[in-house]
Order: C-alpha cells, then structure tokens, then sequence
C-alpha cells in the first residue's frame, strides 16, 4: 500500500507542479507581449498561436493550466501525508517543514499568482499599454519564482529527509 500512495503522490506531484511551475514562469512574459510589451520572438501578432488579434490567446491557456492543476495539486499533500501515515514518519521533522512550505507555497499560488495572473490578463484583453503592465508582470514574475523556490526545497527535503536511514 506505502508504495502505491507514494507512486500516486510523487506522478501528482510532477504531473501538476511540473505544470504549474513551467506555465507560471512562462506567464508573466506571454502576457506583456500581448499588452505590446517585450520582444516579439515568437510568432508574430494576430497569429493562430498567440490567439488571436490580442494575442493573449497563449496567455489565457497559461492561466487555466496554472488554476486547473491548481486544484489538482490538492492530491498532491492528500496522498503525502497518507503516504507519511503508512511510513510513521508524520512528525519528522523534515516533513512537517515539507508541509509547511506546500502551505506557504499553496497561499501563494491561490492569493498572489492566480490573482496577480488575472489582473495582467485584465491588462492585456483592455489592451493596456507595456508602461502598465510591466510593473504587475516583473511582480508575478518574482512571485512565480518564490513560488518555484518552495517546491524545490521541498522536493530536496523529500529526497534527502535529514535524520534518514538512507545513508543519504
């Protein structure tokens, strides 16, 4: 049972973080180019791939794939502590400094990126100008990276679990 909640947990967790970390970071860029900010290094305005006249087409599918694997990542703690349960492990300490983080990280996620994702597509579908938006997306991209942050000392502590019997 150990081995299918932690197979569970960690296919969730790449899965869903995995996502979320790559679409956030990506984000912030996609949708100050369609506010007309930045370098137009893809295709080029009102193409098929940037969605449209506004181009925010790629920034809104970025968002949803952030909200959406939002809500999904919640099997990601679910199956770790009931993975944490089965190995007697719940008061380490490295896993409660592990689920403090994933709170931190969560909070973030759902009252500043998604947020601050939404305001910036505000921006861009209103057609804002680069000199409005730029402030909010090098923000979210500070906030994406902080974000990003978390999930990798978190991923450290699961692999490393000081006072382990690894070896490690």
């Amino acid at each position: 049972m150990t081995e299918f909640l932690l197979s569970v947990h960690v296919l969730v967790a790449i899965v869903t973080v995995g996502s979320i970390t790559v679409a956030a970071s990506m984000f912030p860029r996609v949708a100050l180019r369609a506010c007309g900010g930045g370098k137009q290094d893809g295709p080029s305005e009102g193409s098929e791939e940037t969605g449209g006249a506004g181009g925010t087409g790629t920034a809104v599918v970025l968002h949803r794939v952030c909200a959406g694997y939002a809500v999904a990542g919640v099997v990601v703690p679910v199956f770790g502590i009931a993975t944490g349960a089965q190995l007697g492990v719940l008061t380490d300490a490295w896993l409660i400094v592990s689920l403090v983080l994933t709170t931190i990280a969560a909070a973030l996620l759902g009252l500043a990126v998604l947020p601050g994702q939404r305001r910036l597509l505000a921006l861009a579908e209103g057609a804002a100008s680069e000199a409005e938006a730029r402030p909010l997306a090098s923000r979210l991209a500070m906030l994406t990276g902080v974000f990003n942050l978390l999930w990798a000392v978190v991923v450290v502590l699961m692999i490393v679990r000081p006072g382990s019997t690894t070896g490690v």
